[in-house]
């Protein structure tokens, strides 16, 4: 999934030296299943506390529109998505929280987290 990272821009976070949140829900998510090649639909929460980038939507908006024809499980596409924008942005804090829509009678939700080593949310942004 290297190659999804390219569809990613980024600009100055305009408050670095401020701990704020980012919440972006992305209501529309397609990818295959990697048994059936059925599609796969879900919701996405992203949270960040920036550091020196944020993410530019529409670039955000395509990537994970590249997913489309991507056959993966819930746990890689959830733990991917964390991974590719962490390593993009290297923000304090992010969640990735993937709501997976009803498969064989099971709705199921996959949560990751990412903490940068010594950050601490003292203004209790995460609450």
């Amino acid at each position: 999934m290297k190659t999804k990272t390219i569809l990613l821009d980024t600009f100055k976070n305009p408050h670095p030296n401020t701990d704020y949140l980012i919440t972006m829900d992305i209501p529309e998510f397609t990818c295959l299943c990697p048994l059936t090649g059925q599609p796969d639909f879900a919701e996405f929460a992203i949270n960040i506390v920036p550091d020196k980038l944020c993410i530019e939507l529409k670039s955000l908006k395509l990537y994970m529109a590249s997913y489309r024809d991507v056959g993966a499980f819930h746990e890689d596409n959830t733990n991917n998505i964390l991974r590719d924008l962490t390593q993009l942005i290297k923000p304090r804090y992010m969640s990735v929280i993937g709501y997976w829509k009803v498969r064989g009678g099971i709705i199921t939700t996959i949560t990751t987290k990412y903490t940068r080593k010594g950050w601490k949310d003292t203004g209790h942004i995460l609450n």
